[in-house]
């Protein structure tokens, strides 16, 4: 009985894959990859400007100088 219900279960994945889903076309899919490229390199300068940030408060803390 689980066989069964395990291959109903796939083709009603497929039937909704085919036929309910969306799919984007190659002009939005090229600008939402190049928005999550530009927001990827945003995140990753404000994660380096705040390494350095704490870096810099470590070193004033530890030897009491920048």
């Amino acid at each position: 009985m689980k066989k069964f219900k395990l291959f109903t279960d796939i083709e009603e994945s497929y039937r909704e894959l085919i036929y309910k889903v969306s799919w984007p076309t190659k002009s939005q899919l090229a600008s939402s990859t190049i928005l999550v490229m530009i927001a990827s390199i945003i995140m990753a300068l404000v994660v380096l400007l705040m390494d350095m940030g704490i870096d810099k408060l470590m070193h004033f803390i530890y030897y009491g100088r920048f």
